[in-house]
């Protein structure tokens, strides 16, 4: 019989992402191998889990429609994560067991959270028992909740609707949230622009990448300074007002490159690595900002899921092709919640 672990991943994430689940999330390849195992010799139960879960999740959707609002998969994540009118909404479904346990990993909620009018709906075996939450608010609240070591958070809400949090009998209610369907719709009807998922996720990105190239000691530069990763402008995120002049660099293409990392010596800044996040735009553009840079030895990397579409630009640029590597989305997130524990860890060893 499957862990509990894959239990709970098993009635959350949809089917198609389980052949690509080392990318798509932080679980290691050994849990992948685990899952793989299970899910071959998993009795009939558990297949019912995975069917009453999909079901659910059409109800789910199904009822958002009925409100009345568009409802389309935000693509660029990986989540179950919606777009309904003007809002952006997780769905998390659990079936009755007594209590209902869900899995959320650290980076996809991170993601939700970035988007605009974004929330959480945890569906408690029906629909007519869904808490929905502003996804800030469960941001808040995840320090509290305990997770694995690859960032999977178990969440745990009791029959009477109570969060269950670290330490004994500690409880947040969210009856206040339950069946709160306004929370959705309310965002839904109101005017006004709202940030597209590709370039909210383009920001998080970046805003990784920054936080990564800090960990490391390197001095950081992003163009984009008045985007909010976290709530933080990336400008506060950098370690660099301003790019610096390199001699033999088009400044004005330098600058435009969306992360780059500095490594300091004295007065002067070398390039250490540079990175142009390409989700919706042409990799062309990229490719071209980071040839500013081909008289340095600095690592030039796309990051973006259109690896054929990389290989076909690359094959074009013979001078440029041995120097840019092409990096999926996912790696980035996993590379940045490791080196995030990484920090924590010796922060809190003191080494």
């Amino acid at each position: 019989m499957a862990s509990i672990t894959f239990w709970l991943v098993s009635i959350n994430k949809p089917t198609a992402d389980y052949a690509d689940a080392n990318v798509r999330s932080t679980i290691s390849v050994e849990a992948c191998a685990r899952w793989t195992y299970y899910a071959r010799d998993r009795p009939s139960g558990m297949m019912n889990h995975s069917k009453f879960a999909e079901g659910l999740l059409g109800d789910f959707l199904r009822h958002m429609r009925s409100l009345g609002g568009d409802v389309e998969p935000v693509k660029v994540l990986r989540s179950n994560t919606y777009k309904v009118g003007n809002a952006h909404v997780l769905a998390r479904v659990a079936a009755d067991t007594g209590k209902y346990f869900f899995g959320l990993n650290y980076i996809s909620a991170e993601e939700v959270a970035n988007l605009d009018n974004a929330f959480v709906a945890f569906v408690c075996g029906d629909v007519s028992s869904s808490v929905i939450m502003p996804m800030l608010d469960l941001m808040k609240l995840l320090p509290q909740i305990s997770h694995d070591r690859n960032g999977e958070f178990k969440i745990n809400i009791t029959k009477d609707f109570e969060l269950a949090l670290k330490g004994r009998g500690n409880r947040e209610p969210l009856n206040a949230f339950l069946n709160n369907w306004d929370l959705i719709t309310f965002p839904a009807k109101t005017p006004g622009e709202v940030t597209s998922a590709e370039q909210s996720f383009h920001t998080v990105l970046q805003g990784r990448l920054i936080e990564i190239g800090n960990d490391r000691g390197l001095q950081t530069y992003s163009p984009n300074r008045a985007k909010k990763f976290n709530n933080v402008p990336l400008g506060e995120l950098t370690a660099l007002d301003k790019c610096p002049d390199l001699q033999f660099a088009n400044h004005d293409s330098l600058r435009n490159i969306d992360v780059i990392w500095f490594r300091e010596a004295g007065k002067q800044f070398y390039p250490h690595s540079a990175f142009e996040v390409e989700l919706s735009t042409g990799i062309w553009s990229g490719v071209g900002r980071l040839a500013a840079l081909r008289e340095y030895t600095a690592r030039l990397f796309v990051v973006s899921n259109e690896h054929n579409r990389f290989q076909q630009v690359m094959q074009s640029q013979p001078e440029l092709q041995s120097r840019v590597q092409n990096v999926a989305t996912d790696h980035v997130g996993v590379l940045y919640s490791a080196e995030t524990r990484l920090r924590d860890l010796r922060r809190e060893i003191g080494i």
